[in-house]
């Protein structure tokens, strides 16, 4: 009976180690922020008056895969990389966990079904801004995060894309309102990712990877230029209550949380610590959601 048992829990040992292993290949905690994104672009774009159901469970599965197929596509392309950095030694394919054909037979299945699932469950649109946002991150975004600061721009395209796509799948089109969640989202994308490039700067260089701006320096430089896109924060999330898409509460939620995120450049201005950047990028994770929620809530009735 004990051997029983015993074979029982290694079973299941094994069985729950490769879920593990597949969900940190898709890279799932990002592909849900991703996805939420996306869910949060579809109720604020959607006017009908029975609301899409079906549209949002496809966008959001479809979004999730694709989203999950362009992180394990990356981790495909750095896996010799990724050996060298300590915040990535541990996934799956450093640890060979799967094996790299696996890899590349799970990847192009989820890219093929999340496809698939915005194509039948919203519309042409979304899902060719799906595959732009996946082409975009894989194979322009990931080559060029060695070769310098320019990869920031480029990355921040599909990093912007999940609310654009959202409001496509409700609205079928891309309209001015459209690109003013794409805009918040976009700007927001560089103190982010310079946040974490300064927190990661070690590993980063062990890699090769070159993301900071003004000659990739840990400096004041760096951090005025952090301190000016957050900046623009401002102005920007103002722009939903100003042409009529959400009204004043989630103006003042935005500005207040703008202010907060905007304060903490300031202590990387004054002391360029590791310290303050992790900060920044902490409150980068929580100023996103925490404004995109204030537009929902204000929208509603």
């Amino acid at each position: 009976m004990r051997t029983v048992e015993t074979a029982d829990h290694v079973i299941i040992g094994f069985v729950l180690g490769r879920i593990r292993a597949y969900s940190d290949l898709l890279k799932f905690r990002l592909s849900a922020l991703v996805t939420f994104s996306a869910i949060f672009g579809y109720i604020l774009g959607y006017t009908g008056v029975n609301f899409g159901w079906s549209g949002l469970l496809g966008l959001s599965l479809g979004g999730f895969l694709i989203s999950g197929a362009s992180g394990a596509a990356n981790e495909i392309m750095e896996r010799d990389l990724d050996k060298l950095m300590k915040r990535t030694q541990n996934r799956p394919l450093p640890l060979q966990l799967i094996s790299l054909k696996e890899a590349y037979w799970f990847t192009t299945i989820i890219a093929i079904i999340g496809i698939s699932l915005l194509w039948f469950f919203t519309n042409p649109l979304t899902t060719w801004l799906g595959i732009l946002s996946m082409v975009l991150y894989v194979f322009a975004y990931t080559p060029l995060k060695r070769v310098g600061p320019i990869a920031v721009f480029v990355g921040a395209i599909p990093g912007a894309m999940p609310p654009l796509l959202g409001w496509t799948a409700a609205t079928g089109a891309i309209s001015y309102e459209a690109m003013i969640i794409f805009g918040i989202q976009f700007i927001w994308q560089f103190p982010h990712f310079w946040a974490i490039a300064w927190v990661s700067d070690e590993d980063y260089k062990r890699a090769g990877f070159k993301l900071l701006p003004n000659g990739g320096e840990q400096d004041l430089n760096t951090a005025i230029q952090i301190m000016i896109y957050t900046l623009f924060l401002l102005p920007l999330g103002l722009l939903p209550m100003y042409f009529g898409l959400t009204g004043l509460n989630s103006g003042i939620v935005a500005t207040v949380c703008g202010v907060l995120f905007l304060a903490q450049t300031f202590s990387l201005m004054r002391d360029c610590s590791r310290k303050s950047a992790l900060k920044i990028m902490f409150g980068s994770f929580l100023y996103l959601p925490i404004v995109q929620i204030a537009y929902l809530l204000d929208k509603m009735p």
